[in-house]
């Protein structure tokens, strides 16, 4: 993800050129399902592979939710049967009982990696074929391979068997995009995912949504603390605070802690009045945030993830009985 400058500019479609050192955030579908792509100065507005698309943020949503988009049965001929997937199903039921949630971490390369690569889908190497800078690419390989092998992980799966895909846009109810979905084991489990100059993180969760951002620490400019993007009583937070690194990482708290909510909402920041969805930022967590969307308001218990020195992360899950669970940390392996 990267970051607002002048909430002002947010409304104008099109996609806004990323400055050096911008993040980019690992993406839903358009119509207000992504998370987002703010570069510094404007909301860009693009689809999952980084083409600008009229009222979306990129970062998805990344609700894993049966009912609407491409189904199981069609995208992987299994029709929706789960007797052969008894060590999956029982993985899946024991997350769900819990109320457990799943993260997982990494550090991405600047080239793409061609293990990354072999493990990817059709659509999502087009993707990455499509990104202009290998940096971009590879990060974005590194994510989507990286998700496929906790899936592995967690399931007990082979990573190549499972599949992403994405479930309707919950802004339009299109079919051809959309929040990413598990398409494969068709199970009923909540994933998100998120990338940011050079670290990708992945998600899954019990319940039917659930979302995360992350956003690699460094100073952010001054108008971003006067910035509409604020409530009041976070803006009052801020001023309060000296200048200087403590209040550059507040105000990134409370920036992943509004993503990781509108991800998990499924309807984007563009699709959300920013200076209405309250963080408090003076509680540590965990904590209730209200979303206050065109269907009504939802609830949703956010924490903040502390996974490297280098990153501020925030976890949203629907409150109630699927964010009560522990959160399972899994730390980079590799290089």
């Amino acid at each position: 993800m990267t970051l607002p400058r002048d909430r002002s500019r947010t409304d104008a479609p099109g996609r806004a050129e990323e400055e050096p050192g911008t993040t980019t955030g690992e993406a839903a579908g358009p119509c207000g399902t992504g998370a987002t792509g703010q570069d510094a100065g404007q909301i860009e507005a693009r689809t999952a592979d980084g083409a600008a698309h009229p009222g979306t943020d990129a970062d998805a949503g990344d609700v894993a939710q049966r009912g609407g988009g491409r189904s199981a049965e069609e995208d992987t001929g299994l029709g929706g049967d789960v007797s052969a997937l008894s060590g999956p199903a029982a993985a899946v039921d024991r997350i769900i009982a819990r109320g457990e949630a799943h993260v997982w971490w990494w550090r991405c390369p600047e080239r793409v990696d061609p293990a990354d690569l072999a493990l990817l889908g059709t659509e999502e190497f087009r993707r990455a074929l499509g990104m202009l800078a290998e940096r971009d690419a590879a990060e974005f390989v590194r994510t989507r391979a990286g998700a496929r092998r906790a899936l592995g992980e967690l399931l007990g799966i082979s990573p190549a068997t499972a599949r992403l895909g994405h479930r309707r846009c919950p802004g339009c109810g299109a079919d051809d995009h959309g929040p990413p979905l598990l398409v494969h084991p068709p199970l009923p489990l909540a994933i998100s995912l998120s990338r940011t100059a050079g670290w990708g993180v992945f998600v899954v969760g019990a319940g039917l949504a659930v979302g995360v951002d992350a956003e690699a620490l460094r100073p952010v400019r001054e108008t971003l603390f006067a910035g509409s993007v604020l409530t009041a009583a976070e803006r009052r937070h801020l001023d309060a605070m000296a200048p200087g690194p403590a209040r550059h990482a507040a105000f990134h708290r409370v920036w992943t802690r509004k993503e990781a909510v509108v991800k998990a909402v499924g309807v984007g920041l563009v699709g959300t009045e920013l200076d209405q969805l309250e963080t408090h930022p003076d509680r540590d967590g965990p904590l209730r945030v209200t979303h206050h969307g065109i269907g009504g308001p939802t609830e949703w218990t956010v924490e903040d993830l502390r996974l490297t020195d280098h990153l501020a992360v925030a976890l949203a899950r629907a409150a109630g009985p699927a964010a009560r669970g522990p959160v399972h940390l899994h730390p980079p392996t590799g290089p």
